[in-house]
């Protein structure tokens, strides 16, 4: 394969496609289309800066020379990062396997039953170990969990207090996080070694970890009844493998957990993706943020899975959001809750036990030898003290091939996990010049904060020994689900594009996979070269002055972004910069994240064409102007369109005072051929699991880099392993965020091109304006720009068939699984609507397929408007169809088996069928269910 052809493979037109499309729409070349498309205010007409495109072999052969420049240690760091085995299983049958990383997010229940069963899973993993009523479908990390519990404590709390208190044998990163989100909220962090320090006599809080970060397993009982006293809430950050051996937090009454899953056989990856996890006592349900899997009932009465109701409310609550919902690892989640379902309470209890005579025979050795070891009772780490020579000792072992930890100049932390061998104890030991110790060794915890409860007693965690019925329950579920290996998702502002395996093989090279983010930076310059190159080549790619990788989601970028023009305006004495405006079409992430970054929304309106409104900003800015802060505004338009006034609506914030941010979800509309760092804006966030190809995982992982101009880049996130650097809050709990997906994005850019890549917005452009023209005559396109062209996304106006026929947004997104396709994004930005973004990846015959399938529900819309049809027993009230609805002895509907089952253009032979009939989310969130029922649930 030449260079050039990786751009081939990765777009699906070719060039006598790109020729029809170009004739239905009525233009001579893509330049053309793309020069009436763009207001030329912004267009820039330059080729980007980047490497000439390499081949994917030649890719992957300079990949595995950045790979080959990392060392692979045995790491004993710890620190909420540990070695853990995959079992290979789920390393191929999901971390590798199209079918689960090509998913989207669940907001479509009937086709993504498989990958919410797995999530339940997951809920009751946690749930079982923490012992608390409901735990969500998974956090970004350790950290940005542990900041979540911070919020909704505060919110819970009956405490007028705003002093939230962290005991300081926390993860030093997790109090980095903490403290980050903390100051723009106005919350007093108070970081307290509990031991020896008494509460304050007022909080809203605690945070406690367990094991501590030095090892150390407490009691901490008396302090959750002093919390309690006050009127506070308890945060317990825990081990979930630990918990197997000891006391689950809500034991002892506590009210929230949160922790991390990356050691239930998810790689270190050098700081992520990891599933991180949040729990909480009843009472609090309503409280949590994040997506909430939960068990409703389809339109046969089946059990069926579905997102519940608080997972949509940052798009209903918008600026009074309590949290963004973009704050998921699926992805990982589902590992992690496989992990459980592999190795099941027995293996896991087994794993726990091994890890933690691992520690006690590491302790007995180093005591026998004459080093002082912390003399309390821990799970998996020791803390050992060596007067002055903590560097050395941690020297010696890194000769050795071991990393440990350097806590001060006189201890060492030394964490053991599942990978740990005696080899690797003996290098310990070796280290710290004492010799092995054999025989027998005392290893148990303390009687009292044993655990004696059982947990995942499910028959899920009890069914899947042997690897051939793991191998069968993984296929199932994969079955049940649509991802991108099935057919297009055409979703607007999703961007759902190819994900090229080549693009995925790197993660899980072990060279990637197994680095803790907290290793010897000698260890890893590779990776630090790869993250770098990365970071140069965005900013290129959109025009802004540095990058950072650090924010793990979109809505992580935000913040981050958000929190730079905050630290900006403070560095300038402007302190009451506190107003946001926000259009009313904007991502209901945007209010979310101004929010929790301490700014106070005013949102500007919209006109008929779906632009801001330009008088109601000159209102909107008059009305602030001494305290505006920012602009989010995205670009192109939430609507999907290149608004022409965005240059003008830069500068007039510009003059006001304020920075502008442009949320950069429809960036696949501009590469090549505009930079928002050129046109105005300040800073962006990049969803790099849209438009630079990480796969969105079923609803992660992502990343959401934040690229700014050089006067914000000394607000760029700071380094949670670091000393606090003031202005400059840690986003996620490591330097660089997903570290582990970021060969992604790395080949996609490498093997693309500068011109790959502007050839790939053109076509991703041309092809949402060939569906649109395709479209038009049965479907009203909503928005559209100059000469009626809009970018990489249209809105179908379902308003007036739903008016007329009431046939809703809702039957026609169910109708369409029944033809193969996923809906595409309903309700959004207007309700009662469709968007629809096909990207550059599906070739002409997907979309054909997709207009074909569109333009044949309409005509059966018609049906139904004409009476032909019942208004409430028609193929689209019904929809979807399942295999057992066709199959069942009566059939009372006024239409066919094969209308229902077998629409017109559909190949009987690769027909999909969903599992479940349409889903009532209404009853699923008035009857909260969020862990595994019991199977008698399902007997009736």
């Amino acid at each position: 394969m030449t260079a050039e052809q990786f751009a081939d493979r990765h777009i699906g037109p070719g060039p006598d496609d790109e020729r029809r499309m170009l004739d239905a729409v009525g233009y001579a070349s893509i330049d053309e289309l793309m020069d009436a498309a763009i207001p030329e205010v912004i267009r820039w007409h330059g080729r980007l800066d980047l490497p000439e495109p390499a081949s994917e072999h030649e890719a992957l052969a300079e990949l595995r020379e950045l790979a080959g420049r990392n060392t692979v240690a045995v790491s004993m760091i710890g620190l909420g990062y540990h070695g853990t085995h995959t079992p290979a299983v789920i390393r191929r049958n999901v971390l590798e396997n199209p079918a689960w990383y090509t998913a989207y997010t669940p907001y479509q229940p009937e086709i993504s039953q498989g990958r919410l069963e797995a999530l339940l899973n997951f809920q009751t993993m946690v749930s079982d170990l923490t012992g608390l009523a409901t735990a969500n479908a998974s956090m970004l990390d350790e950290g940005t969990a542990a900041a979540e519990a911070m919020t909704l404590a505060r919110r819970a709390s009956k405490s007028p207090s705003r002093v939230y208190v962290v005991d300081a044998d926390t993860l030093p990163q997790t109090i980095a996080v903490i403290v980050g989100r903390a100051e723009p909220l106005g919350i007093d962090v108070r970081v307290l070694d509990l031991d020896v320090e008494v509460l304050p006599a007022e909080f809203f809080g605690v945070h406690l970890q367990y094991p501590g970060a030095s090892g150390a397993v407490r009691d901490h009982s008396p302090l959750v009844e002093a919390a309690h006293a006050v009127g506070a809430l308890v945060t317990v950050a825990a081990d979930l493998l630990a918990l197997t051996l000891l006391r689950a937090p809500g034991e002892i009454e506590a009210d929230i957990a949160a922790g991390t899953t990356q050691r239930f056989g998810v790689p270190m990856g050098f700081g992520g993706p990891h599933a991180g996890y949040l729990a909480v006592r009843a009472g609090l349900e309503r409280m949590l943020p994040g997506r909430l899997v939960g068990v409703s009932r389809d339109s046969a009465g089946d059990p069926a899975y579905r997102l519940a109701l608080q997972t949509r409310e940052q798009h209903i609550r918008r600026e009074k959001a309590t949290s963004n919902i973009c704050t998921a690892q699926v992805l990982l989640a589902v590992m992690a809750g496989m992990y459980a379902v592999y190795h099941g309470p027995d293996g896991l209890r087994a794993i726990a036990t091994g890890t933690h005579e691992m520690a006690a025979r590491l302790a007995a050795g180093l005591r026998a030898g004459g080093v002082d070891v912390a003399d309390v009772a821990f799970f998996d780490t020791v803390t050992a003290t060596v007067p002055g020579r903590a560097a050395e000792v941690v020297a010696a072992a890194a000769l050795g091939g071991v990393n440990l930890r350097l806590v001060d100049a006189d201890r060492v932390g030394i964490s053991c996990d599942e990978t740990t061998t005696i080899g690797h104890l003996a290098a310990v030991w070796a280290a710290f010049d004492v010799e092995p110790v054999t025989g027998e060794v005392a290893a148990g915890l303390p009687a009292g904060l044993a655990r004696t409860s059982d947990f995942l007693t499910h028959p899920v965690f009890r069914s899947h020994r042997s690897e051939t019925a793991m191998l069968r329950y993984l296929r199932r579920l994969a079955d049940f689900d649509y991802a991108l290996d099935r057919g297009m998702i055409p979703l607007g502002s999703c961007t759902m594009k190819l994900n090229a395996t080549t693009e995925m093989e790197p993660v899980s090279w072990a060279e990637f996979a197994h680095l803790h983010p907290f290793a010897p930076a000698g260890q890893t310059a590779g990776y630090r070269e790869l993250i770098g190159q990365l970071e140069r080549w965005l900013a290129e790619v959109t025009g802004y002055d540095a990058v950072s990788v650090q924010p793990n989601a979109g809505s992580q970028g935000e913040l981050a972004g958000l929190l730079a023009i905050r630290a900006y305006h403070r560095s300038r004495g402007e302190l009451h910069r506190t107003v946001c405006l926000i259009p009313s079409s904007a991502h209901g992430t945007n209010a979310a994240s101004a929010v929790m970054a301490g700014m106070r929304v005013v949102v500007v309106g919209c006109d008929d064409d779906g632009n801001v409104d330009m008088v109601d900003l000159d209102a909107k800015i008059a009305a602030n102007r001494d305290n505006l802060a920012a602009i989010m505004v995205t670009y192109p338009s939430t609507h999907g369109v290149y608004e022409t006034g965005i240059a003008s609506l830069c500068a007039k914030v510009h003059d006001a005072g304020g920075q502008v941010y442009v949320d950069g979800a429809n960036l696949n509309a501009l590469v090549g051929f505009a930079k928002p760092g050129q046109f105005g804006a300040d800073v962006s966030h990049l969803n790099l699991h849209k438009t630079f190809c990480i796969p969105h995982g079923g609803g992660g992982p992502g990343v959401g880099p934040v690229a700014v101009r050089a006067h914000l880049a000394p607000f760029l996130p700071g380094d949670p392993a670091g000393a606090p650097v003031d202005g400059r809050p840690a986003i996620s709990a490591a330097r660089y965020g997903s570290a582990g997906i970021l060969p992604i994005p790395w080949a996609y850019l490498r093997m693309m091109g500068a011109d790959g890549l502007a050839r790939a917005t053109g076509v991703a452009v041309l092809a949402a304006n060939y569906v649109a023209a395709r479209l038009r005559g049965h479907f009203p396109v909503l928005y559209a720009g100059n000469k009626g062209l809009v970018a990489h996304e249209c809105i179908l106006d379902l308003r007036p068939l739903t008016k007329a026929t009431g046939v809703s947004v809702d039957d026609v997104a169910k109708r369409l699984i029944d033809y193969g396709f996923h809906a595409p994004t309903m309700s959004f930005p207007v309700a009662g609507t469709l968007m629809v973004e096909p990207t550059e990846s599906e070739d002409l015959a997907e979309l054909d397929r997709f207009c074909d399938a569109m333009i044949a529900i309409r005509a059966e819309i018609d049906k139904v408007g004409s009476g032909e049809w019942p208004a409430g027993d028609n193929p689209l009230a019904n929809a979807p169809h399942t295999a057992t609805m066709l199959a069942g002895d009566e059939w009372p509907h006024p239409y066919p088996r094969s209308v229902g089952g077998w629409p017109a253009g559909v190949d009987r032979l690769a027909k999909y069928w969903p599992p479940v009939r349409r889903v009532d989310g209404g009853y699923g969130d008035r009857n909260l269910v969020c862990s595994c029922p019991a199977p008698q649930a399902y007997e009736d």
